[in-house]
């Protein structure tokens, strides 16, 4: 009898307009799977320390990340999807199945950081950065895409794969700051930390399932943001040792997905 061909996986890559998101859409494409990407076009805050090559990156839409895994032999698609909305969940998964297949990678990357954040308000953070105080709005954004769309998508694979009685299935959440907090970042490390424990959950409940659930803490990423002061910066932090490129980051992600990585699971992988 001939041997069984499996289908190829299936993924979602949150954010993957450029940076970290769009450079791990590439490599899972080019590991075989069938990527749906999602990106969101908009600046953030205006401030003299963010490098505008990273608000252009920021503005582009996910053609040129798709155009680029097609001619390389790969499937993918783009949709253009705000994570604020609760509906977003569905509608990209609907779109995923009725174009490329039944999810079963699920890469949180999309970020709603707009500004860095600290309760000793207007100063500035360590590579020259405006730290405004913590507000309710800068919190809304945050949370809202960082935390709680995460953990829909996550619903929303959980509740698919044990729809059709699925037995493979990856996670993968990008992560950022320490348990012992991030000053000026404070928001944003808040709401990373919350993916991170709804990410160590869903390794545990659906483990059996045959599915794994980690985290990534990138080191510092040249997505467009990197500038003189941040690899000064970099040189003498105690604890960063290399600005990183996407592929990089990709790379471990890329791992993660794979079949040798079947029984690595729960896990905070740091990145230095």
């Amino acid at each position: 009898m001939p041997a069984t061909t499996m289908p190829p996986h299936v993924a979602i890559v949150t954010g993957a307009n450029h940076g970290i998101g769009a450079a791990v859409a590439e490599r899972l494409a080019a590991d075989g799977a069938r990527v749906l990407i999602t990106y969101l076009r908009g600046r953030v805050a205006d401030d003299e320390a963010t490098p505008e090559r990273y608000q252009q990156n920021r503005m582009t839409d996910g053609d040129e990340v798709v155009a680029r895994i097609v001619a390389a032999g790969g499937a993918a698609i783009a949709v253009e999807a705000d994570l604020l909305d609760d509906a977003t969940p569905t509608r990209l998964f609907d779109l995923a199945e009725a174009e490329l297949g039944p999810v079963d990678i699920v890469v949180n990357n999309a970020t709603g950081w707009a500004s860095g954040d600290s309760f000793a308000a207007d100063t500035r953070d360590p590579v020259g950065r405006a730290t405004p105080g913590v507000s309710a709005a800068l919190f809304d954004r945050t949370f809202g895409v960082d935390a709680r769309a995460g953990a829909l998508m996550i619903a929303e694979f959980s509740a698919r794969l044990i729809a059709r009685d699925g037995q493979w299935g990856r996670i993968v959440g990008l992560t950022s700051g320490s348990p012992e907090g991030f000053p000026s970042e404070v928001t944003y490390g808040a709401a990373k930390a919350a993916l991170e424990n709804y990410t160590m959950s869903a390794a545990f409940e659906l483990g059996r399932r045959g599915v794994t659930a980690n985290m990534i803490h990138p080191p510092i990423t040249d997505s467009g943001w990197v500038n003189d002061a941040v690899r000064e910066f970099a040189a003498t932090a105690r604890d960063h040792f290399h600005v990183a490129e996407p592929a990089d980051v990709a790379e471990v992600i890329g791992w993660l997905c794979s079949d040798a990585a079947r029984m690595v699971s729960g896990n905070i992988i740091r990145m230095r």
